[in-house]
């Protein structure tokens, strides 16, 4: 490998390391909201922060301007969605993690809504991310956001039918 190689490589990893330094808080608790986990407990989020970084690091040379948070945060998505999609179904729901409140929420429903209130990402950003029309991501983020302010009853029958069973 060339001197010249070398620094440019030396230069990208120093760059690439700052970017993590400086995003990865905020990423990672993007990351814990998408997954539906504790922020103590929470490997799925740490692993899918660390395969969207590595893809990150993958293409830091070819960003040319680009954003790296906004393409760090696209393969979040993608790879939040598409584990989603594997594990669920297209509009399957994951069983609710204790002490979350998104774990109610569909996982597509989970990641408009992250995107759209948490991340601030504009209707029209998160519907081509995500190959949605503008109105089924408002439809979508409306409704989950109902959900969250209006949870439903059933969790709380089935606790209160719990403690009346018990002796």
């Amino acid at each position: 490998m060339g001197e010249r190689q070398g620094s440019r490589d030396a230069r990208r990893d120093r760059e690439f390391e700052a970017f993590v330094a400086g995003a990865s808080g905020r990423l990672l608790h993007t990351a814990t909201l998408l997954t539906a986990e504790t922020p103590g407990d929470n490997p799925r989020a740490r692993h899918l922060l660390t395969v969207a970084l590595a893809h990150t690091y993958a293409v830091w040379d070819r960003l040319r301007g680009e954003d790296p948070y906004d393409r760090t945060r696209q393969q979040l998505a993608h790879r939040f969605a598409r584990a989603a999609w594997l594990q669920y179904g297209a509009l399957g729901r994951a069983r609710p993690h204790p002490g979350s409140a998104l774990a109610v929420l569909a996982p597509q429903e989970r990641l408009i809504l992250v995107l759209r209130l948490y991340e601030g990402v504009a209707e029209q950003q998160a519907a081509a991310l995500l190959g949605l029309p503008v109105e089924r991501v408002r439809a979508i983020c409306d409704r989950a956001t109902a959900t969250l302010l209006h949870p439903p009853k059933e969790p709380a029958r089935a606790v209160a039918a719990a403690k009346a069973a018990t002796p």
